[in-house]
Formats: structure tokens, C-alpha cells, sequence
């Protein structure tokens, strides 16, 4: 793919950005939207950003819930944005810990796991998209360093803030 028809993405954290951290969440009830999320994720995809999130999910490496309880915790959520106009085009998650109770998920630094930028990695090799054109939004100081690693401007998010209103002063600041 040439460079020119590559495209921005839009890196997303799951917990603390796009819906409240209630520790580990995975059900249901758990899935509480940030104000703003949907029409954020919605301002991202009318400017033409590919939207991914990125989430490290070490609850299913500490036997806390399944990997198949975390695709469908995504997967309501991507339904849930999708209801108020917001689009996500993937999701990468990285259920890997150091400290897993399954020998499956046990890695000492999974490269996937933020601070590291497989997720991000993957996701510009796989969606042809354009790094240098590309952001972050995470809420943790391993958000921003996957973003550096990665090559993608990372912004801190603050929990509980409008994301809407944080993404727009993005886009035109």
C-alpha cells in the first residue's frame, strides 16, 4: 500500500477512557460509558480516523473472567457506541500477565502489553494505516509510552472528563 493511501488512526484505551474503570470490568453492569464516548468515537470516524481500541485485559490472565467473557464485553461495547453513532473499526486486546494463574496467559512482557506497542504495532501493519498521522487516548502513563514506541502522538485522558469535548479540542487545536 503506498504511503499516500494510508490512513490515521485513533488509538482508544477501553477502561478510564472509553467507559469507567470499575476494576476489571467484564459484565454487564459493568458497562458504564465516559460522557462523551460515543460522540467522540463518532467526531473521530467523520474525520476520517480509523478507530481501535487497545486494552490490556490482565483480568482473564488472573482467572478473574474469560477470554470469551472479554470479547463479549467488547463486543457490547462496540454495540453500545455504535447505538449513538460511534464506529469502531477493531479491537485488540492483550489478555497477558507475568503474574497469570493459566501458563497460557503467563509472560514476563508480553509484547502486546502496554507499556510495549504490539497492539499498536499490529493494528497499523494489518489496517495499512498511518502512524506518523496517528493518535492516542489512554489514561495511564503506559498508554503514552506504547503510543512513543509505536511512533503515535499520545494524549492523557483524565476519567471522568467529557471525552467528546476532549477529542474536539483535539481535532482543532
Amino acid at each position: 500500500m503506498s504511503r499516500a493511501a494510508k490512513r490515521p488512526a485513533a488509538f482508544l484505551d477501553r477502561d478510564g477512557v472509553l467507559i469507567f474503570d470499575s476494576g476489571y470490568p467484564h459484565a454487564p453492569e459493568h458497562l458504564r460509558l465516559m460522557p462523551g464516548a460515543a460522540q467522540a468515537v463518532r467526531r473521530l470516524n467523520e474525520a476520517g480516523y480509523v478507530t481501535v481500541i487497545v486494552t490490556n485485559q490482565s483480568g482473564v490472565a488472573r482467572g478473574m473472567f474469560s477470554e470469551e467473557t472479554m470479547h463479549g464485553f467488547n463486543h457490547m461495547l462496540i454495540e453500545r457506541l455504535a447505538e449513538e453513532g460511534g464506529r469502531i473499526d477493531a479491537v485488540y486486546a492483550c489478555p497477558f500477565h507475568e503474574e497469570a494463574v493459566e501458563a497460557r496467559y503467563r509472560h514476563p512482557d508480553h509484547p502486546d502489553r502496554k507499556p510495549n506497542p504490539g497492539m499498536l504495532l499490529r493494528a497499523i501493519a494489518e489496517h495499512g494505516l498511518d502512524s506518523s498521522l496517528s493518535l492516542m487516548i489512554g489514561d495511564k502513563g503506559s498508554d503514552m509510552e506504547a503510543a512513543r514506541r509505536a511512533g503515535v502522538v499520545g494524549h492523557r485522558f483524565t476519567e471522568g472528563d467529557d471525552l467528546d469535548q476532549f477529542v474536539a479540542g483535539l481535532l482543532t487545536g
